[in-house]
């Protein structure tokens, strides 16, 4: 397919997990309006060698200044687009229209990709931003697949669209959520999202205002406001077929190992060197509420299978780190694991591939039948070849 990859990165590791598992361009935040937590957040240092490292693969990085913006930060805008310019950003995706004027205003070298917060819908629309400068548009993420292919040919010939393919989806229209600031004073518009739409909830009958109930769906759990996950694997030709041009993934707080699998996933099967059985399997190795295909094929109708609650088939065990000789190879531990386990390699050049662990040796060269303390590296052996930055896993 000859579609954008784009991955998410709330962190270096996550970034370099991403580019390293097949991610054609990545999205981060930086110090300013990124709409994430701040532990989300890249220094100016940490974007500008962001932005170098992903140059220096052929890749792209994109910059997310899309909160709702104040008149103070209004004013920061200038200084601060023309800084991303100059560290390499290749993109600011916003959505705020002042804050589009202001930085084509002030920045113009800067592309400018309008955010799916923008909720754009429609053809018409699309021109507008695209009038004022934006060369994409991150497509709302209610419209329906018929509605985007009804706008190929409606749109200039250099607006790329982007949609977003997995990941998890706010109960909101577009993310435009008050539930947190409402109940912690924490905006889910501001980067602040204390996620209150995933907390157990109960009711009260009017003249009992005592007896709690529980809301309760299927196996006990009472996330009644949790949305499903989105996942477009099995259609991803029909969006390239509408006319998208970037693939978006879901998740700059979500963790590395999050990433390498999804990314994974997609990459071996928009390439072709997986079917889609397999990549679909794939997706469930990673933490993930019930999957659904949004609203691409109409109204999203609530599952009563879905329970709201998180799944996964696999456990993160070590990420590879050095090749010491034969079919020896360091690895740094992220969840215990022990001498007769039998182990999956996640990589970008093979899938399927599994081991028992027959040897293991702690950093003093002593053998060991357990790796159990934190991020400790030992030494194991492995009949695949491997390479740094591949990851190992355990099917639960």
């Amino acid at each position: 397919m000859n579609v954008e990859l784009l991955a998410p990165a709330g962190s270096m590791e996550a970034l370099k997990t991403a580019l390293y598992f097949g991610a054609d361009a990545v999205y981060c935040g930086g110090p300013l309006m990124q709409l994430r937590a701040e532990g989300a957040a890249f220094t100016f240092e940490q974007l500008k060698e962001a932005a170098a490292y992903a140059h220096a693969l052929g890749k792209k990085l994109y910059v997310t200044v899309n909160c709702f913006a104040k008149n103070s930060e209004i004013d920061r805008l200038g200084d601060y687009a023309r800084q991303l310019y100059e560290i390499g950003a290749d993109a600011a995706i916003v959505s705020d229209l002042g804050a589009i004027a202001e930085i084509r205003e002030k920045c113009p070298e800067l592309p400018i990709h309008v955010s799916t917060q923008a909720n754009c819908l429609n053809y018409k629309t699309a021109c507008v931003y695209h009038g004022m400068g934006a060369s994409r548009i991150v497509l709302g993420r209610e419209m329906p697949l018929a509605a985007i292919e009804e706008m190929k040919g409606k749109l200039p010939p250099d607006l790329e669209l982007e949609v977003f393919i997995h990941g998890a989806m706010c109960m909101a229209y577009s993310g435009r959520c008050l539930l947190s600031s409402y109940l912690t004073n924490r905006s889910g518009n501001r980067g602040e999202c204390a996620q209150p739409c995933r907390w157990n909830y109960y009711v009260f009958e009017e003249r009992r205002d005592t007896m709690a109930i529980p809301v309760v769906q299927e196996g006990e759990a009472t996330a009644i406001f949790s949305s499903a996950d989105l996942k477009c694997i099995s259609f991803l030709d029909r969006l390239e077929q509408a006319g998208v041009k970037s693939f978006k993934i879901e998740g700059r707080m979500k963790s590395p190992y999050y990433v390498a699998t999804v990314v994974n996933a997609y990459r071996h099967y928009m390439d072709g060197d997986a079917p889609l059985e397999v990549c679909d399997a794939e997706l469930d190795c990673a933490s993930h509420r019930p999957y659904s295909t949004g609203f691409y094929f109409g109204e999203m109708l609530r599952d009563p299978n879905n329970d709201g609650q998180y799944r996964r088939t696999c456990t993160f065990i070590a990420v590879v780190l050095e090749r010491l000789g034969d079919d020896r190879y360091l690895v740094e531990q992220r969840n215990s694991f022990a001498v007769g386990d039998t182990l999956e390699i996640l990589s970008p050049r093979s899938t399927g591939l599994s081991f028992p662990v027959e040897e293991l040796v702690g950093e003093d060269g002593v053998p060991r039948e357990i790796a159990h303390l934190v991020q400790e590296k030992v030494t194991i052996r492995c009949p695949h070849p491997l390479q740094p930055g591949d990851i190992l896993r355990r099917r639960i």
